[in-house]
């Protein structure tokens, strides 16, 4: 009589392997779960790294963003307005009589601006990347109302400035009850300069208020930081600035006497 195998399992062998097979699908599963969350951090950090560069691009060379503090340039801007800068005025670009431009105090026309807080390290990024307007720095906004040779006289009988004896009718951005006669002025811009006035005129504190001074109230065209095109915030002030070309039609060449203009600086709308 024959004695039973031990080891003998009457014909069926267990599969050993089939717990390996769903430990290494378990695993396998687990693999491509990471794979494929590290792939998505690593589309998103992409995404983030190349929107960081074109923000600090755009910001370096074509528009920066800046905000209103004043009521000098109502009611074509408010304060706490934030507007976008075209840096590529005035080179290559040029400046045009009517543009409403930012352009840095290095004539102390403004109080200094004490200790300055530069926020926490989110607010310090977005500033770098041109998403938020650099508080430390000293900048004004004003709209150009003459150019290098310009001949800019305040008033005349009906309060109307003239450049170069056309007289404006600056109603279209002039805030209600603006009196350019509060200051008279006759002026005749250097080449290289502009002079820039407030659309707020009873309460802009501009060219006019700095006749007196070394300056003559003329500003530098190089200190200009470029053109405000854009009201970005808030939301409903959405929009684009204009510069009124029809204000400045007809206004003519400055004399030939006054000197050559220079090329960084475009005449608008000029009669021949």
């Amino acid at each position: 009589m024959d004695q039973d195998d031990p080891k003998d399992t009457g014909g069926y062998q267990p599969d050993a392997s089939g717990p390996q097979k769903r430990d290494r699908n378990n695993r396998e599963r687990k693999n491509a779960g990471r794979n494929s969350l590290l792939s998505w951090l690593k589309e998103i950090a992409t995404i983030v790294a190349v929107a960081v560069v074109l923000s600090f691009l755009i910001k370096t060379f074509l528009f920066r963003a800046f905000f209103i503090p004043s009521t000098s340039m109502e009611d074509t801007l408010e304060v706490d307005d934030r507007i976008f800068v075209n840096l590529l005025v005035p080179q290559p670009f040029a400046l045009t009589r009517g543009d409403v431009v930012v352009f840095q105090d290095n004539l102390s026309w403004l109080p200094p601006n004490g200790e300055h807080n530069a926020g926490n390290w989110f607010q310090q990024f977005l500033t770098f990347v041109g998403l938020m307007p650099d508080a430390s720095q000293q900048h004004l906004v004003k709209r150009v109302i003459g150019l290098g040779g310009d001949h800019v006289v305040c008033c005349d009988a009906d309060g109307r400035i003239s450049v170069n004896g056309k007289a404006l009718n600056e109603s279209p951005y002039l805030a209600p009850g603006s009196d350019n006669t509060r200051i008279p002025f006759d002026v005749t811009v250097p080449e290289g300069k502009i002079w820039v006035m407030g659309d707020n005129r009873n309460h802009s504190a501009d060219s006019r208020e700095h006749q007196d001074e070394a300056s003559k109230g003329f500003v530098a065209v190089e200190s200009v930081e470029g053109k405000a095109s854009v009201i970005a915030w808030p939301l409903d002030r959405l929009g684009f600035l204009g510069n009124y070309p029809d204000v400045f039609d007809g206004v003519p060449a400055p004399s030939a006497a006054t000197g050559a203009e220079p090329p960084a600086v475009a005449r608008q709308n000029e009669s021949q």
